[in-house]
């Protein structure tokens, strides 16, 4: 029978240092989500080093790693250990000149439950993330595992109703979303509140749209490491919200936290049944959606 409730996290974090360091210090904090009851657990998109797309350089490249070396050994060993789900986003080395934004399913085994590589890079000022990433090519997904059935989407993928919906559709109970963003010092006093409050909103309305729960986690800190930039302030602010979008947890800006809630399925089909919208798609007359412009 399939678990009606689990509880979630997203830990949000600085991980404004090396491979190694921020290896050690993850590991160590989804201990300590599991330790206070969280079964299915997720990092912040690119857990591995701090946020190195603020600029086009080939040495980056040296960060990336093969499939089933350093990342999913050890969490693969410390998901085995715990009996957690764990979501580790990582830098993919798929091949010589083939590079993706990439995140492990582990399964509670140990196992890899899926595999998802990021749809949709984008390429804005110190976000130069088409120059390192190839677009992903496995789609959208929801893996099954043993808590539960997950979707993960990557950051830039949030932004898109699309790919929400596409999960959604295959069952996913939860969409989490690893995640690096943040604000350009220059432009928050401007812009940076209306930045934030998009951000929230659109992935709430994934979850009233799709009747499902999202956690996003975020990481934080100014990560200055080019000379003559004013760096990128990333917010934090990372949540996880209910199937109506309301909100059940929500970190600060500035500070590491684990957040934790409970998913609950009889809550879920309860929404559902009451705001049918998967009943009520017009599919039929969405043939146009697969086009650039409607022109």
């Amino acid at each position: 029978m399939p678990n009606k409730k689990y509880k979630i996290a997203v830990i949000q974090l600085n991980l404004n240092d090396v491979a190694e360091n921020n290896l050690k210090k993850c590991l160590s904090w989804v201990r300590d989500a599991a330790s206070q009851g969280a079964e299915v657990i997720s990092l912040p998109e690119l857990y591995s080093s701090h946020y190195f797309c603020q600029s086009e350089d080939v040495d980056n490249f040296s960060i990336a790693e093969p499939l089933y070396s350093t990342s999913f050994i050890a969490f693969s060993t410390l998901a085995k250990e715990l009996g957690v789900v764990i979501i580790v986003p990582f830098f993919e080395k798929r091949m010589a000149g083939i590079y993706h934004n990439s995140a492990y399913i582990i399964d509670t085994d140990g196992s890899e439950a899926g595999l998802y590589r990021k749809m949709h890079i984008p390429d804005d000022p110190h976000f130069y993330e088409k120059f390192y990433f190839t677009p992903g090519d496995l789609g959208f997904k929801t893996i099954p595992t043993k808590k539960g059935k997950i979707g993960t989407l990557i950051c830039w993928d949030q932004w898109y109703p699309e790919a929400a919906r596409l999960t959604a559709l295959q069952g996913a109970e939860v969409l989490f979303y690893p995640t690096a963003i943040g604000w350009h010092p220059g432009e928050k006093d401007e812009y940076g509140e209306n930045q934030h409050g998009a951000w929230m909103s659109v992935m709430k309305g994934h979850a009233v749209a799709n009747g499902v729960y999202v956690a996003a986690a975020n990481r934080i800190g100014l990560e200055k490491y080019l000379p003559d930039t004013d760096g990128i302030q990333f917010w934090g602010s990372s949540f996880i919200a209910g199937p109506q979008g309301e909100i059940l947890a929500q970190a600060s800006h500035d500070k590491e936290e684990i957040l934790i809630a409970e998913v609950d399925l009889d809550l879920q089909e309860n929404v559902r049944q009451n705001w049918p919208f998967f009943r009520d798609r017009r599919i039929d007359a969405f043939g146009d959606i697969t086009k650039r412009a409607i022109d």
